[in-house]
């Protein structure tokens, strides 16, 4: 290769390897700081577009989420309504056992009566009051509920409302056991009811736990698409580390580098002397 001073091929070359390490150091940097390999579409298109497709998915599942929460807040108030419907059932059957007694005044019937039929009154007072964020399940007409159960919004996880009102459950707003044999009757009645909300708390339960049990399966999906998309995009800080300081050190070599190189030139002045 000539001597020349107007051309330096050994700086060209120095300089061309000094940019290179000059622009690692820069993509090092950058992943560090940012804590990412790909933090955007220019690092890496494809992988970028995976990602973000995942992230989408992971933030629309905090909406899957919520819902299900929602619904299961909902499910368990209609469950204490229903469960202080029970309770009430339990009581009035008692009443009535107590004024099927023959041997009772009329006084003491009477007694049970009003108690009896303060029972029927608050069962109402229960379902009415049995609402969470305006929906009601147990009262006559109630809303069923049907959670989101997937970020397309397909699908939905649906607990259905049951009716635990005076006429839902076989009772009415004037039922009462003022003589012997309306409240020998109304025993059975009154059983009869027990079992029914018995049976639609038992329906609620089921609901209530199938929405738990969907929440639970949902946030180890979002813990794992998480966990996916960080396998993707997140660099590894120590490998990055160890990589920073080898180019700092290939830095200052390529600029010690460029420096011979430009000085080489001056080597030629010597011929001329």
């Amino acid at each position: 290769m000539p001597n020349s001073v107007n051309t330096n091929v050994g700086a060209m070359v120095a300089l061309q390897n000094l940019n290179q390490t000059n622009a690692d150091l820069m993509t090092t940097q950058n992943r560090i700081n940012t804590g990412k390999k790909v933090a955007s579409a220019k690092d890496n298109g494809a992988i970028w577009a995976i990602a973000q497709n995942q992230r989408a998915t992971s933030t629309s599942l905090d909406a899957v989420k919520e819902s299900l929460q929602r619904s299961q807040s909902t499910v368990d108030v209609a469950i204490a309504g229903g469960e202080a419907v029970s309770d009430l059932l339990v009581q009035m059957k008692s009443k009535a056992l107590a004024a099927s007694d023959a041997s009772l005044d009329t006084a003491s019937r009477d007694a049970l009566n009003q108690d009896f039929m303060s029972l029927r009154d608050q069962i109402t007072k229960s379902v009415t009051n049995a609402t969470f964020n305006g929906i009601n399940m147990i009262n006559a007409g109630g809303t069923t509920i049907a959670a989101l159960a997937d970020d397309s919004g397909s699908s939905k996880l649906t607990v259905a409302a049951q009716d635990l009102s005076l006429a839902g459950i076989g009772l009415s707003a004037t039922s009462s056991i003022g003589t012997q044999s309306g409240a020998g009757t109304m025993i059975a009645t009154v059983t009869t009811a027990i079992q029914n909300v018995s049976t639609a708390l038992s329906k609620l339960g089921t609901g209530s736990k199938a929405l738990a049990s969907h929440l639970t399966f949902i946030g180890k999906l979002q813990d794992s698409i998480d966990a996916g998309v960080g396998n993707l995009v997140d660099a590894d800080l120590a490998k990055e580390s160890a990589k920073l300081t080898s180019l700092q050190t290939k830095q200052q070599l390529g600029v010690q580098a460029l420096s011979i190189a430009n000085s080489s030139s001056q080597s030629l002045l010597s011929l001329f002397r």
